[in-house]
Order: C-alpha cells, then sequence, then structure tokens
C-alpha cells in the first residue's frame, strides 16, 4: 500500500498569492522613488514618466490581487504607504526641484501641505473602504492620490507639450503654488469623483472600447506630454460632473428608501 505523498510548500498557497499584487507594490515604490533621483539630475520628462509607470502599477495591484484573491490587510497598507511615496512625496520633490526652490520658504511650505493632504486622504480612504458594498462605490470621496500626484505636475507636463507658450504666456512662479493649493484641497475634501472601477461595458462595445485603449495608449507613446496634458484637464473637468451625478444618485435613492419605509410603516399598521 503506497504512503500518501506530503507535498512541501515553504508558503501557503494564500501567501503565494499575496506575493505578487506586493511585489507589483513595491516595484511602484522603486519607481517613484526613481523619479525623485530624475528630478535631483535634472532629467525632468523622465520623472514625469516614472510617476506615470507608478501610477499604472498601482492600478495593476490592487485589481491583480482581487484576481487572485490575494488580497491582504497588509496589502493594503503597503498600497497606502507606497502611495504616499509615489503620488505625494515624489512630485512634491520634483516640483520643488523644478521651480519651487526659486520661491524660498513658501515654495517648501506648499511642498509640505501637499504631502500631508495626500497622508490624511488615504489614511481617510483605508478607514472608509472597510464599509459595506454600495453604489456609493462607483465613486472616491475626493480626488485619488494617483490622479492628485499627476494633476499637481500639470505645470510641468504643460511646459514640456508648448501647450502653455502656444495658447498662452504662463507665470509658473503663479502657477505652480496655486495648482499645489488647489490639488491638496481636493484631495482631502469630500467632492465626490468617479473611481472608474465597476464599468458595466455592453459585449458589442467591448471591439470599440479596445480600440480606444490601443489608439491612447499609441497616442500616449508618440505625444507624451500633449496628451497627458489633455487628460489631466479632462479629468478636472469630470470632477464638476461626477458632483452633480453623485447627488442625482443619492436623490433617486433616497427617495426610493423613504417609499420603502412608508410602505413599511403602513404594513405595520
Amino acid at each position: 500500500m503506497e504512503q500518501p505523498k506530503n507535498n512541501f510548500k515553504i508558503v501557503s498557497d494564500k501567501k503565494a498569492r499575496m506575493i505578487l499584487p506586493n511585489a507589483i507594490t513595491l516595484i511602484g515604490v522603486c519607481i517613484g522613488l526613481s523619479s525623485i533621483k530624475f528630478a535631483l539630475d535634472g532629467k525632468f520628462a523622465l520623472a514625469i514618466i516614472a510617476i506615470l509607470f507608478a501610477s499604472l502599477m498601482d492600478a495593476l495591484d490592487g485589481r491583480i490581487a482581487r484576481l487572485i484573491k490575494g488580497t491582504s490587510k497588509m496589502g493594503k497598507e503597503l498600497d497606502s504607504l507606497g502611495d504616499v511615496i509615489s503620488f505625494g512625496v515624489a512630485p512634491a520633490f520634483i516640483m520643488y526641484f523644478w521651480n519651487l526652490q526659486y520661491l524660498d520658504k513658501l515654495g517648501w511650505f506648499v511642498c509640505l501641505i501637499y504631502v500631508v493632504c495626500v497622508a490624511l486622504r488615504l489614511a481617510r480612504f483605508n478607514v472608509s473602504s472597510s464599509e459595506e458594498p454600495s453604489w456609493k462605490d462607483n465613486f472616491f470621496e475626493g480626488v485619488p492620490s494617483p490622479a492628485g500626484g499627476i494633476i499637481v505636475l500639470m505645470p510641468l507636463i504643460l511646459s514640456f507639450s508648448g501647450f502653455g507658450e502656444i495658447f498662452f504666456k504662463i507665470n509658473y512662479d503663479v502657477m505652480v503654488p496655486v495648482f499645489f493649493i488647489i490639488v491638496s484641497v481636493l484631495l482631502i475634501s469630500t467632492i465626490p469623483t468617479y473611481s472608474f472601477k465597476k464599468i458595466v461595458i455592453p459585449r458589442t462595445m467591448t471591439k470599440f472600447l479596445l480600440f480606444g485603449i490601443v489608439i491612447f495608449f499609441g497616442a500616449l507613446l508618440v505625444y507624451t506630454f500633449k496628451v497627458l496634458a489633455v487628460s489631466s484637464f479632462l479629468y478636472l473637468c469630470l470632477i464638476p460632473v461626477s458632483y452633480f451625478h453623485f447627488r442625482k444618485i443619492k436623490k433617486k435613492k433616497n427617495i426610493i428608501n423613504e417609499k420603502n419605509e412608508s410602505e413599511e410603516l403602513e404594513d405595520i399598521l
């Protein structure tokens, strides 16, 4: 009679599934830190591209973790710490070395405000993400840190895209601090913004969606800074749209809840 073989495992299946998303998160952290090195060397174009890749890693790690059922509390905390570095500290240093250092103490002050707001925004997200799933999951509370990390770089992106010189003459000494304050407020605000996590695409539209994604990334490769500038502007324009959309859905849900409560009360009476 053959004896059952004991399969030797260094880690359990659950922990093995956790390795990949956490590794992607750490890769994103390394890319974010590398963007600071690029900024120190005066290679600001590479610094922006590094932040872009860090945001791509941030988008992948959570989705892969949910796909392979490798989510964990450690991964959640690691992701938040990585976001503080990649989308808080790194963009602040990039803009400081590019422009804000010439504003002396004011430049460093707005950098501190921005990084603190990123940390507060992520702390609030970690607390609120433990709540029960609902229709509100389609919206973020405030601007997410990856989007904020790219938008705060918009003055630098505009300088590389050439739009600033084509359409209007930009005073970067004024624009950069103003952008830092605006983005900092948006990060810690309660303004609902689209999360794009639960988008339902009809099967007939799938091929058009894939075609659009190919076109977007193709244009991003060829016209990197122009596409980034336009995308950032469109995202800012979507903020008021998402606010009114949220209010409309909330009002509709409240009417349905009030109707259900009144029907339950009638049944009791």
